[in-house]
């Protein structure tokens, strides 16, 4: 893979670049998980003309929603937008967005079996090209304003959706992989983490300047499990993307939801920034990867941009206070809800910059 951009703009705001690599800032950066999405009412716009995939699959498109958060927040980071399921659908697998359910696979993997399905080995630029065409669009159409985070689906978090055919609250189908067919569950795993590494590898050289790993469904799992099937995937991702790119390698997130047991583990694993949901306390973040050279990232439950704006103020200084003012990337504790009131994130938005800001 050669790096496919020159010249971008040079960059006007680097904070969370440096809050991610532990060097000191003068305020807390703050980016959203979902930032470009169904909340806002000119995202609903796009969407009228366009289907989900579409939006995904068009550079142009892809770069226009990327961008509309940007235009209406003080953000410090805008993420590419696309979704975690572009890479079961290049290893060829149908993935359907149904309004209202969400994704849904028609042909999930069922057995063993189904792996013969699978389209492997993948060629990432001939399948997710328009990602990575995408990504340096976008980075020029910034014009240096802020950084752009790339992004994928961590190795068990898609394998539970290409088991499970979809969303699922105990995810037992994906799960009982684990149990009966061992093997071929780790066999899979390690077919996601070798689309994975590219994927992310072909986003860095086409722009993107930190990049965050998404194990959504951590949480579903135990501590031996989650030793099991997903640390070691992790662990290879951020290793061997830092040794290919060497001097190009850009900082790296992990968010795994849920793993309230795994702080410690996961800050060990080569990544630079940790995120954490809004279940787990800061104090208790911070004592659990201490030493361990990283960042912490979130965490305010979605659910409190509900309230009103005296309480969504005192939430967020809350939430600073516990954490500290460095070595820290704001954000939710998950993504945006789609009925959120965008005026409701500014206030987070903006307080996380009052109340940090080094006078």
């Amino acid at each position: 893979m050669t790096s496919s951009h020159e010249n971008f703009p040079p960059l006007k705001n680097d904070l969370i670049l440096r809050a991610a690599k532990g060097e000191e800032v003068e305020k807390v950066p703050v980016w959203i998980m979902r930032q470009a999405g169904r909340y806002l009412p000119e995202f609903q716009e796009v969407r009228k003309e366009h289907d989900f995939f579409t939006v995904c699959r068009t550079p142009e498109l892809a770069c226009k929603v990327t961008l509309q958060p940007l235009e209406r927040f003080e953000l410090d980071a805008a993420i590419i937008f696309s979704d975690i399921l572009v890479i079961p659908q290049a290893m060829g697998l149908e993935v359907e967005m149904i309004p209202g359910k969400g994704p849904s696979f028609p042909q999930r993997l069922e057995t063993p079996d189904d792996l013969k399905r699978l389209c492997l080995p993948v060629d990432v630029n001939k399948e997710l090209g328009y990602v990575f065409q995408a990504v340096s669009l976008t980075r020029h159409r910034l014009l240096g304003k802020v950084p752009l985070i790339g992004f994928c689906g961590a190795p068990w978090t898609l394998m539970s959706y290409m088991i499970e055919g979809g969303g699922s609250p105990t995810l037992s189908k994906a799960k009982a992989w684990l149990y009966r067919h061992p093997k071929e569950s780790h066999q899979l795993l390690k077919s996601i983490t070798e689309v994975s590494i590219d994927y992310l590898e072909g986003q860095i050289l086409a722009g993107a300047q930190l990049v965050q790993v998404f194990e959504s469904h951590a949480g579903i799992l135990g501590p031996v499990q989650f030793e099991s099937f997903c640390i070691p995937y992790l662990e290879t991702i951020a290793k061997t993307l830092k040794e290919r790119l060497k001097e190009k390698a850009v900082p790296m997130i992990i968010f795994a939801k849920g793993a309230h047991y795994g702080l410690e583990r996961l800050s060990k694993l080569g990544y630079d920034v940790v995120g954490i949901d809004w279940t787990i306390d800061p104090v208790k973040a911070r004592q659990a990867v201490a030493g361990n050279g990283v960042t912490l990232q979130g965490n305010l439950d979605p659910c409190q941009l509900y309230a009103n704006e005296e309480d969504i103020e005192a939430a967020t200084k809350a939430m600073i206070d516990k954490f500290g003012r460095q070595r820290l990337i704001a954000n939710l504790g998950h993504g945006i809800y789609p009925d959120m009131d965008p005026n409701h994130l500014k206030i987070f938005i903006d307080c996380v910059h009052r109340f940090s800001s080094v006078s």
